[in-house]
């Protein structure tokens, strides 16, 4: 009896392209790396390490590290439970809850910082009452700079780990609870191992999000240099006075933005 080879046939790396689906994907590479090629072109690379020693452009560059790295922690401490919540229980309105979650991600910036204004500022739903109460203002200081990144950047890092924990065998969590283990336990020792990789992907994602966030940043925080300028809103700065500077700055963001690229190349852009 004859045995018929049922596996999906992939197409020839070497085969020919089609005319018609080469020419606009040609088109797509230009429209995409021109831009960056044009700020490598243009950068004054003779002048860079005068332009890039300004004690202002390292206050910029300190803020943002620092920001970003604390709006991270906080994605880390709240995102990873909610990432939890959405992928381990059912209850009712999920599906809006995740939508709710993901909503920043399309969400123009410079309306996730009204939004926030609207709720932390002074005249807040819950910014008032800081105020009064604790005389806790939140809008234009540092404070406000990390918590407008970590509304940004948040979803990149629930999304990731809601993802690592579907693929992740739920059977381990409940072999450790037949075992005697608490739910909080096997989280902490069998799950948390076991989604460690996604975790890492979505912190550093998150990272980079929240390290080049203007919109929410400008108009929750404001533009002060040394308190809530940030390293994009330092290159907004600069444009204006001097250019040479913000392709700098742009310089030191692109480079970020390529190492954490090159970080995650094994897991998010691996081919079999």
């Amino acid at each position: 009896m004859r045995l018929i080879d049922t596996a999906p046939v992939r197409a020839k790396r070497g085969s020919r392209i089609p005319l018609a689906l080469l020419l606009p994907a040609l088109l797509g590479l230009v429209f995409l790396v021109l831009p960056l090629a044009g700020l490598l072109i243009r950068a004054p690379w003779s002048a860079m390490p005068s332009e890039l020693s300004s004690p202002a452009v390292w206050d910029a560059l300190r803020l943002s590290l620092i920001c970003a790295t604390s709006a991270t922690g906080v994605s880390l401490v709240l995102g990873v439970p909610l990432a939890w919540l959405l992928a381990r229980t059912e209850f009712p309105g999920r599906r809006v809850i995740r939508a709710l979650v993901t909503l920043p991600l399309v969400l123009p910036p410079v309306v996730g910082g009204v939004a926030l204004l609207l709720a932390l500022g002074r005249n807040g739903i819950v910014g008032r009452w800081l105020d009064s109460a604790f005389g806790i203002t939140l809008p234009f200081t540092t404070t406000g700079v990390v918590i407008a990144e970590a509304f940004v950047a948040m979803p990149f890092l629930v999304i990731s780990v809601e993802g690592a924990l579907r693929a992740a065998d739920p059977r381990y969590e409940e072999a450790a609870a037949t075992l005697g283990a608490s739910r909080l336990t096997a989280f902490r020792r069998v799950t948390l191992p076991m989604i460690a990789p996604g975790v890492g992907a979505g912190a550093v994602l998150a990272w980079a999000r929240a390290l080049g966030e203007f919109g929410a940043t400008i108009t929750f925080a404001g533009n002060f240099p040394g308190k809530t300028q940030t390293m994009p809103l330092a290159v907004y700065l600069a444009m204006e006075t001097d250019p040479d500077t913000a392709i700098a700055l742009s310089l030191v963001l692109l480079a970020v933005s390529i190492a954490v690229l090159v970080g995650l190349r094994d897991r998010w852009m691996s081919t079999p």
